[in-house]
């Protein structure tokens, strides 16, 4: 299952996935994963959420992302939810790129896999194929 939160800067996206986070983090059966650009969320979320900073890792681009994501959970088939915030930082603002990158994700979410994702744009802006994951 793959879910967006959308919305302009400063509609509270980041805050609901923090709630998410942690919520999960103490009702979740299994592993949870955040991936966010800088750090910002170190002390929002539990301490029980493995915490990655794609800047650690020189992670730019959608591509470069989804090896990422795909890397992780293959070393750890207890991972059961998957938030990345700022996705479009990550991959240059991209909406086409990003659409690809959720089509892939998409394969990975089969197995037991839910990524939660949030979109800096406005609905408007978003391609068809964004849409459809909303």
């Amino acid at each position: 299952m793959i879910k967006l939160i959308t919305g302009t800067k400063g509609t509270g996206k980041t805050k609901t996935m923090i709630e998410m986070i942690n919520k999960s983090a103490e009702t979740t059966p299994g592993n949870v994963v955040c991936i966010e650009k800088s750090m910002k969320l170190t002390y929002d979320v539990s301490h029980k959420v493995r915490l990655i900073d794609v800047d650690e890792y020189a992670i730019d681009g959608y591509e470069t992302l989804y090896g990422f994501i795909a890397g992780v959970l293959a070393g750890n088939y207890d991972i059961v939810e998957v938030y990345i915030d700022g996705v479009l930082k990550i991959g240059g603002g991209d909406l086409v790129g990003l659409e690809c990158l959720l089509k892939k994700l998409e394969s990975l979410s089969k197995g037991s896999v839910s990524f939660v994702i949030t979109v800096s744009a406005d609905v408007e802006t978003l391609t068809p194929g964004i849409k459809a994951y909303l």
